[in-house]
């Protein structure tokens, strides 16, 4: 069975959580491991799941022990981050997305969910372009902060797209967020452009972003692995946006 186990007691009132799973370009993890860093988050619970690998995960110059799927607070933002260091196997029973949407219902908490859409040879020169989606009353805080609407029909793959399915059929207050970004490397101006055009204004904080650029290069070769194995995962693995017509 699925769980959250909690290890350190937060109190947040009505919080946003970002969600970082890994998927094309890497821009949702990039995108949550920056919030994490930034604001020295603090982890407070793990993810438990029969679809999460069990591996161990360690930083340098400690001694501890991290699971690859956990939690992190931020008490003074009422903010909340999802964080993963490995893709998720294939959640057939959707006992995942169960877990994560039951526990946000509890905690009184609204997801930003994120995604990338994969764009062949992307112009660098202009901003990639960020659309919304909406459950409950994510909508409504999208059109207010003029977040623009999908240019097309499309659908959400993935642990991302279960967690927005089970996010509308529960009638949870959630948002589905897309960047356009690189098809094949991780995209650190992708991750920026979702935290400057939509996380921010959603979540009500302000986060400097400008590193992510400054430090592309880095960046890309830190993610360049977990990027090769996006590409190499299943379509239920890797979140990504794409169009219907597609598939057509």
């Amino acid at each position: 069975m699925a769980s959250i186990r909690v290890k350190t007691e937060f109190d947040l009132d009505s919080p946003t959580l970002v969600e970082g799973l890994p998927g094309v370009g890497l821009v949702g993890k990039i995108a949550t491991d920056h919030l994490v860093d930034t604001f020295d988050m603090t982890y407070v619970a793990s993810v438990d799941c029969q679809n999460i690998p069990r591996v161990s995960v360690y930083e340098a110059d400690r001694r501890e022990v991290f699971p690859p799927v956990r939690l992190y607070a931020d008490e003074s933002r009422d903010l909340l981050a999802l964080q993963s260091d490995v893709p998720l196997a294939r959640d057939g029973g959707g006992e995942f997305a169960d877990c994560i949407t039951e526990w946000l219902e509890d905690t009184d908490a609204t997801p930003l969910y994120l995604s990338g859409l994969p764009v062949q040879d992307l112009d660098h020169s202009t901003l990639p372009d960020v659309f919304g989606i909406g459950s409950g009353d994510g909508a409504e805080r999208l059109d207010a902060h003029d977040i623009d609407t999908p240019p097309e029909r499309g659908l959400v793959s993935g642990p991302t797209g279960a967690l927005i399915n089970r996010a509308a059929e529960h009638g949870l207050d959630a948002v589905g967020l897309v960047v356009e970004s690189d098809a094949q490397f991780p995209d650190p101006a992708a991750a920026k452009r979702l935290l400057d055009a939509a996380i921010e204004p959603l979540a009500g904080v302000d986060v400097p972003t400008e590193d992510l650029v400054e430090e592309a290069e880095q960046i890309r070769e830190q993610k360049k692995r977990l990027a090769e194995r996006m590409q190499e995962a299943e379509e239920d693995e890797s979140t990504q946006a794409r169009p219907m017509r597609m598939f057509q």
